[in-house]
């Protein structure tokens, strides 16, 4: 089935066409690097990434399963620490975001999903709003995370 409005929504949501993709963002980023907040950055690289992972986490939980409880604003939305504890939870949360994005493209093509229905758990939002909002958010901290390697001398574009 051709549908252009699921077609523009998914590739939104993979992301590169007005903006860096999360994928180049995140791609060799240097382990030294990945806690360290440069001068005028509220923010890691750790923290941005984290954040991405727990918010897109929650916007395609909440799109989808109506027992989901959205974590307490704004701790539940970023992570405890500066730096990340390890390569592998560093690796692990780029996977997680890979993971969840992919899911939610999912949903988005599934023909059984009506984009413009009012989300029954919700409070007016449809599934087209959350994903764009999803689409919204990860490009706006994507960017953080270039400007973040930018300052670091990390960014080789």
């Amino acid at each position: 089935m051709d549908d252009p409005i699921r077609d523009q929504v998914v590739a939104l949501l993979k992301g590169g066409q007005a903006h860096v993709t999360f994928d180049d963002a995140v791609k060799d980023f240097p382990s030294k690097q990945r806690g360290v907040k440069p001068n005028g950055m509220p923010y890691t690289a750790w923290q941005l990434l984290e954040h991405i992972r727990l918010a897109q986490w929650d916007i395609l939980e909440f799109s989808r399963d109506s027992k989901h409880t959205s974590p307490k604003w704004p701790e539940g939305y970023w992570p405890e620490t500066e730096k990340p504890p390890s390569d592998a939870a560093w690796n692990n949360s780029i996977a997680a975001v890979k993971r969840s994005l992919l899911e939610m493209q999912n949903l988005i093509n599934d023909p059984k999903t009506d984009l413009n229905a009012k989300i029954p758990h919700g409070t007016g939002q449809t599934i087209l709003r959350e994903a764009l909002l999803l689409a919204d958010h990860n490009a706006y901290h994507v960017g953080q995370l270039v400007i973040v390697r930018r300052l670091l001398g990390a960014w080789t574009e």
